[in-house]
């Protein structure tokens, strides 16, 4: 899971593959293959979210850390 604090999105990378198209479902961007089988989600406007669970910033932050290694 990443945040980006510039384009205020959070993107969850559930699987490698070509991304074929798009689904938006309100405030969720779902990639999806050929197969509609979802590879990536983002969430737009992710600093609302991210606000409410504040209290889970710094453990939010650490699985951002991880993901990058």
């Amino acid at each position: 899971m990443r945040y980006d604090p510039e384009s205020n999105i959070i993107s969850l990378e559930i699987a490698a593959g070509k991304i074929d198209r798009v689904v938006e479902l309100g405030n969720f961007l779902i990639h999806v293959n050929k197969n509609k089988k979802p590879l990536l989600v983002e969430i737009l406007d992710g600093g609302r979210l991210i606000g409410q669970f504040s209290a889970n910033k710094k453990k939010l932050m650490e699985l951002t850390i991880a993901a990058d290694s």
